[in-house]
């Protein structure tokens, strides 16, 4: 089977450096919150950074941090990583521009984006989304939910990926059209150094204007997507492509529901599961 067959040493690179403004009664980083809960769901063993790093394939390891650095980088000390800071919250685009130079240093020609608060991804999933890669220079990990929320949405042609539509942008979509855009984006990518690298300059060039609440007043900042990648490559013609996941197995810990499902899940996976 696919999923079985090895993989080259793979470059990876984990965006931690988020605040979780929506995890009411937590002031740490999401990224050490505990698969296993003891005293409370905020207490406990396993922190999710952890099952992260050990799903992921071999090869050398960035995290990029910011809300609580010192916590993270103290906790994952044994795991030989290099440390990216981010100093302004300005995107998962922002945290990839924060660790170029290690995207650039590092020796293997493929490298993995994921995130800091997404720990059920099973190792064979990393897997066959670094073995797409082979006939694509980019790949998108989707999955399809009952609820869109408010994912990004991958506007696909066949096996290809065109688009990946964020939602402050589809969400103004009639509901015919947002209907049609069935899968929605991880977060989580495979990608060719090579080709990668050739367009961080244009990645950093075009700023999306975002309107978030700081310090309880609206302000508009500039952010940077990931995703823009996607059309960047496709407006030149190269492929990328995508694998789907199970939802339960991209899940994210936005608050404390989600906290208590991620939990719940890790708890009746076997060991044989995890893989």
């Amino acid at each position: 089977m696919n999923f079985l067959k090895k993989i080259p040493e793979t470059a990876s690179l984990i965006l931690a450096a988020g605040r979780g403004s929506r995890m009411k009664g937590f002031n740490g980083s999401k990224t050490l919150l505990p698969l296993i809960a003891e005293k409370s769901p905020f207490e406990g063993s396993r922190p999710i950074l952890m099952e992260i790093l050990d799903n992921l394939p071999p090869g050398p390891k960035a995290v990029v941090v910011n809300h609580k650095k010192e916590d993270v980088m103290e906790a994952s000390k044994g795991y030989n990583l290099s440390y990216w800071e981010q100093p302004v919250l300005n995107g998962t685009g922002g945290a990839l521009l924060a660790a170029h130079e290690f995207v650039r240093n590092q020796p293997c020609s493929r490298l993995i984006i994921t995130m800091g608060d997404v720990p059920l991804v099973k190792p064979r999933t990393y897997r066959e989304l670094v073995r797409h890669l082979t006939e694509n220079c980019m790949v998108v990990l989707g999955f399809q939910p009952e609820d869109k929320k408010q994912y990004g949405l991958l506007r696909t042609d066949g096996h290809q990926v065109r688009k990946i539509i964020e939602w402050k942008y589809w969400k103004t979509f009639p509901p015919k059209q947002q209907n049609a855009l069935r899968i929605c984006n991880s977060g989580i990518y495979a990608v060719r150094k090579d080709t990668l690298l050739r367009y961080l300059s244009l990645l950093a060039s075009n700023p999306h204007i975002v309107r978030k609440e700081i310090d309880g007043k609206l302000t508009d900042v500039e952010e940077f997507f990931v995703t823009d990648l996607v059309e960047y490559m496709c407006n030149d013609g190269l492929p990328v492509g995508y694998v789907t996941a199970h939802e339960e197995e991209l899940m994210g810990v936005d608050d404390l529901s989600a906290v208590l499902k991620v939990q719940e899940l890790y708890k009746k996976r076997s060991p044989q599961s995890r893989n």
